[in-house]
This record gives C-alpha cells, structure tokens and sequence, in this order.
C-alpha cells in the first residue's frame, strides 16, 4: 500500500487555484521532501492531506483511507508551524489531554522523550520556548504512533542542534517503525540528509516526484563555454543554462559527460533550484507507471 495518491486533485480558493491537477503517488515507509516557493501551495497540499481542507476536484488517499475519515485519523498526525497547544495547560496536562483524544497512545515515549529533553511535566506549556513548543507537539504527534506522519516546516523555530536531534529521532522512528514522513522545509541542506523521495511544486503543480538517487544519479552539472550552450541543446536534455562572461553552468539531464565541458555530481539543492527556475521542466512518472521502492 502507498502511502499517498492522488489523482487530478485540486484545491481552489476563489479563482485561485492553490493546487492542481496534482497526480502523486509516495511509497510507504520513505521520507518525502516537499519543496517549492512561497505560494507554491505545500501547505495546502498537506492540509487536505491531514483532512484539514476539502479539495475542490479530483482525489487523495492516505494509506489507503479517505483524509478525515477515522481511518485516516487514527494513523496519521500532522504538524504544522503553528504548533497548536493548549498553552494555559502545564506539560503533563497537555499530555493527559492528548492522551484522552487519542486512541493510540505510548505515554512512555512521550515521557521518555521530554524527560531527554529537559521539559518538565509542571512546566507550563506557554512558559516554553518556541522550540521546545514545537519539540512537544513532535513529541505529542510521534505518541499517537501514526503510520504517517505530515510536517510543514515544523523546525522553523529549533536552532540548529535542536533541528539535528529531531531529525536523528525521525530517522530512528522511520527505520525501526516504518514510518512514512512528508517534510515540507526551506532548508533543503536538511532534507538532503533524510529525503529519499522529492517532490517540487511549483505553480500548485507538481514539476518533480522521483526518489532522490534516481534524480542525483541522472543530473550533472556541466561547466563549459557559454557560446556552446545552443550546441549542448542537441547533445543533452537541460534543465536550466546560466551564462556568466564566457562561462556557462548548466544543469542537464545526462549520464555522461559531453566533449569540451566539465561535470560534477549536482547536490539536492542545486536540482530544486535549478527546476524552480525552469518551471515548465518537470520529471514526473509516466501516467500508469508502478513506483516502487
């Protein structure tokens, strides 16, 4: 079972179209990067995912259940930036709340996990920072063990070490439970370290989904003579050309290493920008094509 599809979904607010024509398939037990631009719709994306909005055409589906049905409920969490706490509350009483509403729920890893982190059960839940706000309501997420787990720019206020130890623990949670995460982020340098599947949007349309090897595998960066650039056209499928003085770097899709020009290996972040630059480049599954992992 994936752990998400759609099928010519959409989501339109007014004569806005946030979302469109959005045919995505995510395999089960992967860590998804959702990237794009402010406006791009990730949000929105993630919110009918989560149940949260009622898409204006097509489908989705969520482990194989319909988002906001009880199903999907029980097994899937969603945090956003937000980080949506009771905070007249302390801790535990959050926790026991948390706990009432929920079906499923490991209050020893909930405890196990604040007591690492130094959050005490009588701290009040509006007296915390904002990153151990957000490291509570992970924490929270994480107890009512999902099968998925759906993050908009959840580590926005974590400093860095705080936003190295999450994603440790994410990644522990992905390989010993075989949990399915959707990450939306502007940091794309963390996404690299955990991502083994991107996706772009742009426009509300998704312009990349492939496995992230796959894409790293099957792009270079070329560095050559900016007057060749219209003769690389006929040698290389590029994605995007950028001509500085009398040099050119281009990122093409290609596997081999064109005459007259450098290559190096392109990172994950110079792939989302360099499609993000070109939005009418896309690497999409062929209509029918299975994805597996």
């Amino acid at each position: 079972m994936n752990a998400i599809e759609t099928r010519g979904l959409g989501k339109r607010y007014r004569r806005t179209w946030a979302v469109r024509d959005c045919d995505l398939t995510l395999p089960a037990g992967q860590v998804t990067a959702l990237v794009g631009p402010n406006g791009a719709g990730k949000t929105t994306l993630l919110r009918i995912l989560a149940g949260l909005a009622t898409p204006t055409a097509g489908t989705a589906t969520v482990l194989g259940a319909v988002p906001g049905s009880s199903q999907a409920r029980a097994a899937v969490s969603a945090i956003d930036q937000t980080v949506p706490l009771y905070r007249h509350l302390r801790v535990g009483g959050q926790l026991a709340a948390a706990r009432a509403l929920n079906r499923q729920w490991d209050a020893d890893l909930a405890a196990q996990r604040l007591s690492a982190l130094g959050i005490a059960a009588s701290a009040r839940v509006g007296k915390l920072s904002g990153g151990q706000q957000a490291q509570l309501a992970l924490t929270m997420a994480l107890a009512r063990r999902p099968r998925l787990l759906l993050l908009d720019e959840p580590l926005a206020s974590l400093d860095p070490l705080a936003r190295q130890d999450v994603l440790g623990w994410l990644m522990t949670c992905v390989a010993e439970d075989g949990l399915s995460v959707v990450f939306s982020s502007h940091v794309i340098a963390e996404l690299e370290r955990i991502a083994s599947y991107l996706v772009v949007l742009s426009a509300g349309r998704i312009q990349v989904a492939a496995t992230v090897d796959s894409l790293l595998d099957t792009h270079l960066a070329l560095t050559g003579p900016a007057d060749q650039v219209d003769e690389l056209y006929d040698q290389v499928e590029i994605v995007t050309a950028q001509r500085a003085g009398r040099q050119a770097l281009v990122l093409a899709r290609t596997c081999g290493t064109p005459p007259g020009w450098a290559a190096r290996r392109v990172t994950m972040e110079e792939l989302v920008v360099g499609y993000l630059r070109e939005p009418a480049a896309r690497v999409v599954p062929e209509p029918g094509l299975e994805i597996v992992r």
